[in-house]
Parts: structure tokens; C-alpha cells; sequence
């Protein structure tokens, strides 16, 4: 059995994927996949999101196993065989980069399940009024479920003071570009320094949020055919979207900062080098001094 050099236990902590091949048959291999620590308030089946397991056989098909129980240490374990992978090199490709998106698979598998109910203007049977979703170690996000709309709530929080400064100011200007012309026909967003009401009744450390909370309102049109897996996969991503768009604002205003700071010394460097140059000229140039008679002979 042959081992990703990378791979390694996770603890429940951590989230990662674990690939193992065998060299008697390297059309087989088996991938292991450590979920984040998901907090209280949200809910598991077998260990699993919502239709986790439903997702994955849509979207693999024969080409996935699923194995029970999983490996130690892991929330799911799969059996992929690359030889059952379809002939056409585009449905191949789409199918190996689903299997990459893994994680994205089975977290995304509630919005997609109430995302799709979305699309016919129903709801899910057996879902809360308020469903909480995992997508970071003990951090969720929130759905409120409706016939006719989605709502989703996104506590934002961030460890580093100038990322939380960074993001609420990144947030509250995204909100105002949500409110152009030429994107009318998006998710209504808005910005929110407390809990919006759709959160009433949730635990206090769900609701820890340092960088304030956005909520998206999703419409049917907007779930209509193909643009359900953008939408799912634009929402499950959006805590990503705003920590890379934070972390380039940072290193975009230190970058000018190192500019301005060399601009500055080599206006210095030039300014002691004008200085230098004028001591010379004071200090180290000859004069002859010419005595009244000189001055007199120097006439005629």
C-alpha cells in the first residue's frame, strides 16, 4: 500500500483528506476525508451533513464506494475506481475535479438540498425553520428555509484585529455594490452589526461574530437549472471570498507602504548627498586673500 507523502491523521479539530493506492491495483484507491469540528448547534446524520450521502452517489455515480464505517479519525471513506470513469474526456474531467471539490460535495450538501426544494417553491420535509451548516472548525452559517425564499446569515469572524477591521469595512462597501444597476438581478445582501431577526433564539457563542453578520435572501430565479451549483458553491464559499479579498487588501496597502517608505529614503539620500556637496563647495574650496596694495596694483 502506497501513502501520499503528505497525508497524516487529523484530529477532530482539523479537516483534511487522506489517499491511499495500492500498487497490485493502482486503478483503485481509497480517499479518506476528515470534516471541520462542527459546533453545537449543527446537526449531523451518521456523522454526515444533511443528504451528504445522497450528493455523493449524484455526483460520482458507479466510479465511488462509499465504506462503513469510515477509517479512524475520519468522517468518510471512499472507494473510487478510475477504471469505471466515462469514456468522453470532458464528463472524465468533470468528475475528477468533483472528486477534488470533495469537501465542498459534502458540506454543500444541505444548501443544495434546500437550494433545489428552492427552485420548485417548496421545503424540505424534516428541516427546522432555521438550519445550521458547517464550513469552518466550530463556525456555521445559517438557512431559513421558506416556500418562496432562502435566507442565509453568515456570522463573520476573524482572529487578526486588522483583518476585522479590513472585512467590515470590505463588507459594508460590498453591500453598497449590491445596490447598482447591473446587479439588480442578484441576492438581495445586507450588512449588520447584530444578529439579524432570523437568529432569535440562538445560542450566544454561535452569534459571536467580530465583523458583524450578512444576510443573502435567494429567490427561485435565482436556483433555476444550472445556476443552482453556482449558487451553492458561491454561498458555501463566501467566508473564503471575503478572508482573500481581506488578506489582498493587507498586503496591497503594505506593499504601498514599502513604496512610500523607499520613495522617502531616497528623497533623504538625495538631500544629504545635496548636502555634502555644498560643504565641499564651502569648505573645501582655496581663496587667496588680496591685501589693499594688491587691490591697488590689480587697477593698472
Amino acid at each position: 500500500m502506497w501513502k501520499l507523502p503528505h497525508a497524516q491523521h487529523y484530529n477532530s479539530n482539523e479537516s483534511g483528506l487522506w489517499f491511499q493506492f495500492s500498487m497490485r491495483n493502482p486503478k483503485v484507491m481509497v480517499l479518506s476525508v476528515a470534516l471541520p469540528l462542527p459546533p453545537p448547534e449543527a446537526i449531523l446524520y451518521d456523522g454526515l451533513p444533511l443528504g451528504a450521502i445522497e450528493a455523493i452517489k449524484a455526483a460520482y455515480g458507479p466510479v465511488v464506494q462509499i465504506l462503513d464505517p469510515p477509517k479512524d479519525g475520519f468522517d468518510l471513506t471512499m472507494k473510487i475506481n478510475l477504471t469505471k470513469l466515462p469514456l468522453d474526456e470532458e464528463q472524465r474531467n468533470t468528475i475528477l475535479t468533483q472528486i477534488a471539490s470533495i469537501r465542498e460535495v459534502v458540506l454543500g450538501a444541505p444548501l443544495k438540498l434546500l437550494l433545489k426544494h428552492l427552485a420548485s417553491k417548496t421545503v424540505a420535509p424534516n428541516v427546522n425553520n432555521l438550519v445550521a451548516l458547517v464550513h469552518r472548525p466550530n463556525e456555521s452559517f445559517f438557512l431559513a428555509p421558506q416556500a418562496d425564499k432562502v435566507t442565509i446569515v453568515y456570522p463573520m469572524r476573524f482572529q487578526d484585529s486588522i483583518d476585522i477591521v479590513l472585512a467590515t469595512s470590505f463588507l459594508q462597501e460590498f453591500v453598497e455594490a449590491r445596490r447598482t444597476a447591473a446587479l439588480n438581478n442578484v441576492p438581495s445582501c445586507m450588512w449588520s452589526p447584530v444578529p439579524p431577526l432570523e437568529l432569535k433564539g440562538v445560542s450566544a457563542d454561535a452569534l459571536n461574530a467580530n465583523a458583524g453578520f450578512v444576510t443573502f435572501v435567494v429567490y427561485p430565479r435565482h436556483v433555476e437549472g444550472k445556476k443552482l451549483d453556482r449558487t451553492v458553491w458561491n454561498l458555501l464559499t463566501f467566508h473564503a471570498y471575503v478572508s482573500y479579498h481581506v488578506k489582498c487588501s493587507e498586503g496591497f496597502m503594505h506593499t504601498r507602504m514599502r513604496r512610500r517608505v523607499e520613495s522617502l529614503i531616497q528623497a533623504l539620500d538625495r538631500a544629504k548627498s545635496d548636502a555634502e556637496k555644498l560643504k565641499k563647495l564651502v569648505h573645501g574650496g582655496s581663496f587667496k586673500r588680496l591685501s589693499l596694495k594688491n587691490e591697488g596694483d590689480s587697477r593698472f
